[in-house]
């Protein structure tokens, strides 16, 4: 497996492993991907429909600003943090190097740090923000009139759903080990950890950051809900693809024999994800690691059993299946709202048969149902509700 960029490129040309690439790893890059991509779609869409009028013509609104004025405090006070920032971490993130490879969230979000270039870099920062500003600065400061499209908040809109879709899945994940939470720094140090994203609460925390802002700038939310319903299934295959290629943990149950009719590559129907980023941690169906040679790496374990790589599996359902399905079908539904309480509906469905042969607790109280199976069957539910509804309330 990948679990950072240094194992990617020691593959493809020989460089070491765990060298300064290590920074980069694998799931947050493909996580990044995954965001820029349900952006780009997003952004095509919103341009398609602004074309063709109809709702979405209502939220262009008109922005006047003032130029050429001289700078303020308010000019000047975000370059000072942001040059304090820098100053402050840039010299301990070089002289705690070897551990910042190993868990960059617990180096930059900790309180250590170098005081000296923190001012220094702030004042630089500063300086600058105020020499920009008032280099434009003009005799007689004009008021500009722009019209400002759903089209051209997409930047925000991706900024918005990427962190309140992360906050999310973090809290969620934290809520399902609260044991391990003790105090308030074990609180924090699990917030900012790098570790520990669980999908669903990604799902809920994003949809209710976008929907704030949707409604904040006065953009249609059931259009847009549709607009991101495309979107949302293809980041989330993505996204897989990180659980898969960092080998987190991710995967199916023990695989069966391989059939003598499976003609696609052997690793498609089983794998044993060595060098896989869980270090040694035995798996909830009891497959224990094993000692895996891979040159004098960080990462020397990989599964006993081959198991299911389910992650694989839910990329194609996903980016491909029900995105596929969705994309043909968003200009052909007509009332808004439907094509996202489809994309819900699809979900359900496909979160619950892979379910059948991914590793997950299940509770005996609910059926022997794991928790990603319960939630489909509401996500089913919910999305066939809202589906009827909105069909009864537009029967024209």
């Amino acid at each position: 497996m990948y679990p950072d960029l240094s194992y990617i490129f020691h593959d493809l040309i020989g460089t070491d492993y765990d060298n300064w690439l290590a920074i980069f790893k694998t799931f947050g890059l493909l996580l990044a991907i995954a965001f820029l991509t349900a952006g780009y779609i997003v952004y095509r869409e919103l341009l398609r429909l602004e074309k063709e009028g109809g709702p979405l013509h209502a939220a262009i609104t008109t922005i006047k600003r003032t130029v050429g004025e001289a700078p303020t405090w308010q000019d000047v006070v975000p370059g000072l943090i942001v040059g304090f920032l820098l100053g402050f971490k840039i010299p301990y993130v070089l002289s705690s190097f070897a551990a910042f490879k190993e868990d960059p969230s617990a180096i930059i979000f900790s309180f250590s740090g170098n005081w000296l270039f923190g001012i220094l870099g702030a004042i630089a920062m500063g300086g600058f923000y105020y020499w920009e500003k008032n280099r434009t600065k003009l005799p007689q400061p004009q008021i500009e009139s722009f019209a400002l499209k759903p089209s051209d908040r997409v930047g925000d809109i991706v900024v918005v759903a990427a962190i309140s879709g992360v906050l999310g899945a973090k809290l969620f994940a934290m809520a399902e080990t609260m044991d391990n939470i003790n105090s308030i720094e074990d609180f924090f140090t699990n917030l900012f950890s790098g570790n520990g994203l669980a999908i669903y609460g990604g799902l809920v925390g994003g949809f209710i950051g976008v929907a704030w802002y949707v409604r904040k700038m006065k953009m249609p939310l059931l259009t847009l809900m549709d607009i991101s319903a495309p979107a949302m299934i293809m980041a989330m295959g993505i996204g897989r693809l990180g659980c898969h290629f960092s080998g987190d943990g991710d995967w199916g149950i023990a695989a069966a024999a391989q059939p003598d009719w499976w003609f696609l590559p052997d690793w498609l129907w089983s794998w044993d994800y060595p060098r896989d980023v869980n270090m040694g941690v035995t798996n909830q169906e009891g497959i224990e690691r094993l000692p895996y040679d891979c040159g004098g790496c960080k990462y020397q374990w990989k599964l006993g059993a081959k198991v299911y790589p389910t992650s694989v599996y839910e990329f194609f359902n996903k980016s491909i299946l029900i995105f596929g399905a969705l994309w043909m079908l968003r200009k052909r539904i007509k009332i808004p709202g439907v094509l996202f309480f489809l994309f819900m509906s699809l979900y359900g469905i496909e979160r619950w048969f892979i379910e059948k042969i991914r590793v997950n607790d299940t509770y005996e109280q609910f059926g022997n149902l794991s928790q990603a199976e319960i939630i489909s069957v509401l996500f089913f539910c919910v999305g066939i509700f809202g589906m009827g509804i909105l069909y009864a309330r537009n029967k024209n």
